[in-house]
């Protein structure tokens, strides 16, 4: 392998065929990445505010506003540089630092989510040592380990990608990097960044939803055994955020698997259309979901966003 030297940088792609139209397709996007911005920056000033969210569960949905934040603000400057001022050189070093952070918050994501399904099966299945077993230190470590996992496991292949020769048209398929993008731009033996990222997928993201399937099972079981019928609703009543967020994650994520599998002949502009969906429906729909249905998250909006009350 030896160092391209030919070009120092690829062209990103907006929607072909619809250059006249970027301007406007530009609205909703803007749109929906202010949404974002708002919806879990406001989770996140929430649970650092309220000292009556300071507690694991929240911290780990602090976790995963801020991952979604991170997503947004990967990808937002160059799809708005190339929708807005058809910006769409982008530097090899770039590019690849792109890759890099979209790829790593996918699986931090993930993570985060199989964090949350542990936190409600401790919660529900030993609620007496709930706070003993999830102190604020075994958090933190976990939070640590969520994000060196996704960093590590990402990292061998972005690597490469900076010792390719790219002899190809340099044109991305979409407004931003994305590692199985760039390589088809690779005049070289990429067998080992074909295969690794189905390895990462498999053990990491396929194995957090597995594991966070059996959690679900182990508390409905904890569940069921409840003789309550009033707290074997407030118990579940705790998960159904959580599992919201989980069937919007994995729902995009099977959702542009099969795009890219078995939709080789469908439009361009599908695959494209899917990919702006996998990266901001599960960031634009979590802080909704746990707004509508966590009644502390909405006390603290309203306390948030209410006026002050003047005195007589």
């Amino acid at each position: 392998m030896w160092l391209n030297t030919t070009t120092s940088s690829f062209l990103l792609t907006g929607f072909p065929g619809m250059e006249k139209a970027h301007h406007w397709i530009s609205i909703p996007l803007l749109a929906v990445y202010i949404s974002i911005l708002l919806g879990n920056g406001t989770l996140l000033f929430l649970i650092r505010d309220d000292h009556n969210l300071h507690e694991p569960m929240y911290y780990f949905l602090a976790m995963l506003a801020a991952t979604d934040l991170g997503v947004t603000l990967t990808t937002m400057p160059t799809v708005l540089g190339v929708l807005w001022l058809n910006h769409r050189k982008i530097g090899h070093g770039a590019c690849f630092s792109q890759a890099y952070l979209i790829h790593t918050l996918s699986i931090v994501e993930s993570g985060v989510l199989l964090a949350m399904a542990y936190d409600r099966f401790i919660a529900i299945r030993n609620p007496l040592r709930y706070t003993s077993i999830l102190t604020n230190t075994r958090v933190m470590k976990i939070g640590v380990g969520v994000l060196t996992r996704a960093s590590l496991s990402i990292m061998p292949i972005i690597i490469r990608l900076h010792w390719f020769p790219y002899c190809r048209s340099h044109v991305l398929s979409h407004a931003f990097c994305l590692h199985q993008d760039v390589i088809k731009l690779a005049c070289a033996d990429i067998t080992f960044n074909r295969l690794y990222p189905v390895v990462v997928v498999f053990a990491m993201v396929l194995l957090d939803f597995f594991i966070i399937s059996f959690s679900y099972i182990f508390i409905l079981k904890t569940v069921t055994g409840i003789a309550s019928g009033e707290e074997r609703a407030k118990a579940l009543n705790t998960c159904v955020s959580h599992i919201c967020c989980i069937l919007v994650f994995y729902v995009t994520v099977v959702g542009l698997t099969f795009i890219h599998r078995f939709g080789k002949h469908a439009p361009h502009v599908v695959h494209i259309t899917m990919s702006y969906i996998y990266f901001l429906f599960p960031p634009f729909m979590n802080p909704v979901i746990y707004s509508i249905k966590t009644k502390q998250i909405q006390r603290g909006i309203i306390r948030l966003f209410s006026l002050p009350h003047t005195r007589a």
